[in-house]
This record gives structure tokens, sequence and C-alpha cells, in this order.
């Protein structure tokens, strides 16, 4: 790495280009400030809990009892929201905190790149980030992928700062424990270029501090894994076989299908979104050839070619390995690649002289305006969509408080563990991967406090809840458990019941969104 370096009045030798100690970070502030009032504006603070947010926020929550903690799942985001969850059912609250919270962190990631390369570059960079529909989408979530872009992006600044000797070790250590701490396996592929490079130049303390970082995050998985999983290796297939059998599985088409506003793709079916929608993620690579063009011809080879690699590490499990898209598993590579495509982009703006220039920066501005449009709208259409699926789940909740099911209370069936968080509930499933109680079992609970079953009118009860009491509601058959029906509704209202579904026809049959962790 030491082709790309510069020296310092001080015999040290550094990457990128020498930039004034006391350059303004103003820049970054207003991308930062704007990507947190984005995400309240275009997600609104009121924004409903989906799935698996319900499965993160319940784990520390005054609203109801923990939901059942798969495999794959780490307790990061968990730890992160519990300042608000542990004492508030606000959604709004956590929506605001989460998303000011996400600006404050993208800031200081891109100012871990400060004197790596121009001001004018990350703030772009930043932007182009902060923009893309699901940044905005899942910034004020409790989701964890978010999380471990941003704990990426400050984690290779701070590594190529540290390589230089400045003092960015400890950042370094932050950065990847933060990854580790939301998501254990994504840390180990965004940072397996950084220890492959330290292990090759023989740089034992900047190893020692990336090892140190990633272990501290980690350790509470690995713990809790040989607690609660049978160990380290059995955790480990448990999550392979949870995400479908980690193996060869080219999901580029899947990626692709699932930019269209597709929170989770799985199966990953149907038609493609409209090329609009695709075209930018096709130019991506284009983009950052370019940028590594530019930075070999501007001697900063290294710090363009270091994000790449984490880039492609990065983002190779799930191209390359699993059956099935989430665009938010791609967050930690946006995220690196910003910065590499922001240069080229700037330097196609700057290189030409006179007419030209104008020329392109007429051209850049049409096509970063064309697709800022294009993302607000796919954000848009999501938001609405899966609002209305929040929806159905608080009105499911209000009829099954109607019917008598208050908490402490047990929901099994059909999207139990969202529309028992709503309820306040506890959830629980006799088969499949989230399988954690007996029929037996149900039929004790049901004795001492209320039980109910949520199926598809077009589909057929479990065993245990064939003979429960069963209220129509919408789509959907609310079976509750006999004890609950008789203490608390007359057998002559325990019939067959409209709710406030018939207020709503949009309303309609709920399909699982939490399989992708």
């Amino acid at each position: 790495m030491s082709g790309s370096a510069h020296a310092t009045p001080a015999g040290r030798r550094r990457l990128g280009p020498p930039t004034a100690s006391g350059r303004s970070q103003r820049p970054l502030a207003a991308v930062a400030g704007a990507f947190t009032v984005a995400q309240l504006l275009l997600v609104r603070p009121g924004f409903g809990l989906g799935w698996d947010e319900t499965v993160y926020v319940s784990q520390l929550s005054s609203r109801a009892p923990a939901a059942f903690f798969s495999a794959p799942r780490a307790r990061g985001i968990s730890l992160l929201v519990a300042p608000v969850t542990s004492w508030s059912s606000s959604t709004t609250l956590l929506r605001v905190f989460l998303a000011v919270l996400s600006g404050l962190a993208l800031f200081l990631a891109l100012r871990a790149w400060h004197g790596l390369f121009p001001v004018r570059v990350l703030a772009l960079a930043g932007a182009l980030f902060a923009s893309l529909w699901v940044t905005l989408f899942y910034g004020p979530q409790a989701m964890p992928n978010y999380w471990v872009a941003v704990g990426a992006l400050a984690g290779v600044g701070c590594f190529l700062r540290a390589w230089t000797g400045r003092t960015a070790r400890l950042g370094l250590a932050a950065s990847a424990s933060l990854m580790a701490w939301m998501r254990p396996t994504d840390a180990v592929w965004v940072t397996l270029p950084l220890l492959a490079l330290c292990l090759f130049a023989r740089r034992r303390r900047l190893l020692a501090t990336l090892l140190a970082g990633l272990a501290s995050g980690a350790a509470e998985w690995v713990i809790e894994a040989y607690v609660s999983y049978g160990g380290l290796a059995r955790r480990l297939r448990d999550a392979s076989a949870i995400e479908g059998g980690l193996g060869w599985h080219l999901a580029l088409v899947d990626q692709l299908r699932s930019l269209g506003g597709r929170a989770l793709c799985r199966p990953c079916t149907g038609a493609m979104p409209n090329p609009a929608v695709d075209v930018w993620w096709l130019v991506l690579p284009v983009l950052a050839v370019v940028g590594l063009v530019v930075a070999v011809r501007a001697r900063r080879t290294a710090v363009t070619l270091v994000p790449l690699a984490c880039v492609a590490t990065a983002a190779f499990p799930y191209l390359f390995m699993i059956g099935y898209a989430a665009p938010r598993f791609l967050l930690p590579a946006y995220a690196l690649v910003a910065i590499p495509v922001a240069d080229g982009l700037v330097h196609l703006v700057t290189a030409p002289a006179g007419a030209w220039r104008r020329v392109a920066v007429t051209l850049l501005a049409v096509g970063l305006a064309g697709h800022l449009a294009v993302q607000l709208a796919v954000l848009e259409r999501t938001v609405s969509r899966t609002d209305v699926q929040h929806r159905d789940w608080s009105r499911t909740a209000a009829e099954l408080h109607r019917l008598g099911v208050r908490k402490p209370c047990l929901l099994t069936g059909q999207d139990a563990i969202p529309i028992a968080f709503y309820t306040g509930c506890a959830s629980a499933a006799t088969l499949g991967h989230n399988a954690d109680i007996t029929p037996t079992l149900i039929d004790r609970t049901a004795h001492h406090m209320p039980v109910a079953n949520v199926t598809p009118t077009d589909s057929s009860p479990p065993a245990y809840a064939r003979d429960w009491p069963t209220h129509r509601y919408g789509a959907l058959d609310l079976r509750v458990a006999p004890k609950t029906a008789m203490s608390t509704r007359s057998p002559a209202t325990a019939t067959s019941a409209r709710g406030p579904a018939d207020a709503y026809p949009e309303a309609g049959p709920i399909t699982a969104q939490g399989t992708g962790v």
C-alpha cells in the first residue's frame, strides 16, 4: 500500500492526498442532517413495526414478551433500541430516536475518511448512499443491516487511517465491534480483505486491534450459542438451514427483482421491476471502475482498492450463497462503494474544461435528479404497501382484544409473532424453525390465560385448535381457546363475527415477511 502514500512533514507516510487539518466538516453534517429529516418526512414516525422488528424489539420491551429468537439473529439491535423500548411502547418515539441516531452515525462514518478523500467527494458519497430508498427505509427501523453498513464504512476508513500510524485504531475496534454486535457473520465477510492485508503485511498491532473489535462484538453471540443453541457449530448449522441452506445460489436476478420495493423476496418470483428502477444497480460497477481509474491516476490506489475489495466480500454471500434476496442485505456494500463512485463522478465533472465541463455538470445533474426521483417513488410505494400490512396486524390485534385476548396471553398460527406483539401477547409455534412449544403445553396454558390461533380462512387449523370457537375476521379465522371464549363472551356471541375489517376492504390475507434474517 505504500505505493499510494505521500510523504508528510513529520516523516510519516499517509494514504491519499494532503488535506488541510482544519477542513470544514459542514458538508458532511449537512448530508447527515438531511438524511435524518428525510427519514422523518418520508417514512413517518408513526410507521408501525415490521415482522423482524417485533422480534428484535420484544427482547427488551415493555409492550410484549420476548418472541422466539432464531439462530441467525444477534442481539445488537435489541440493545441499541433498549433505551426507548425498555420503558416506552411508543413507535413514534422509537422512530425519531433511530432517525437521529442513524444520521449521527452516518456523519461519524463519513468523517472517518477525513484526509483520505476531499470533503466534496465524501459529501457526495454520503448523499448517494443516504438517498437510496433502501437506506431511507431501514435507517429508522429496528433492523441491524444499516448499522452493519455504517460500521463497515467507518471501519474501512479507520483502517486506512490507522495503516499510516494515525490515531484511528480505537475507531477501527469500535466499528468492527458494532458490525459484529449487529451481525457477526456479516462482520467477518466485510473485514476479510482487511484481515488478509494485515496478515500479508505482518501488521500485528493492526490485526490485533481488528480481531479485538470483532471478538468484543461477537462475544455475546458466541456465548449464547453454547448456552442456548447447542454450541457454535450447531448454531451456524441452524442459521444456514433457516436461510435455506448456504451454498452456491445465483441471486443476482433475485436482487434485481427486489429493488422494486420488495422487503423480502422469498421465493423471488414474479416480474422484474421497471428498468428505470434497476438501471442504477447495473451502472454501479461501471462507476466503481471509473473511480478506481481516477484513483490510480491520482496516486491513491489503495484507498479505493481496499473498500472495493470489502464491497466484493460483503456482497458475495448475498449474491452467490443464498437462494433469495432482500435489498437490505447489500447495504454494507452500497455504503462502501459510494466512496469510489463519488470520486469517479466528481472527476467526470471537474476534469473537462470550458463548455465540456458545463455539459458534464448538466448530464450529471439530470442523471442524479432522475435517480433520486426513482428512489423516492419506490420508497413511497414501499412505505404505503408495508403500512397497510402493519395496520392489518394492528386491526387484528384490536379484534383479538375485543374477543377477550389480552395480556398475559398466547397467540399461535399465521403471523403469530407480529400480531402477538401488537396484541401484547407471547407467541409460539409447534412447527417450523420457530417451534418452541407442544400442543399439550398449549392446552395447559389455556387453563390460566387467553390463548388464540390465527389461520387464513382458506387453510386448515392445527389439530389442537380445530374445535375452538371460530370468529371470522376478514380473510382470517380467529380461534379462541374454549375457556377464554366462555369466560369473556356468551355462547350466543362466540360465533362467526365481523369486525372492523368490514370498514377496511383493502385488508386481505397476511403473508409472512419475517423469514429473512
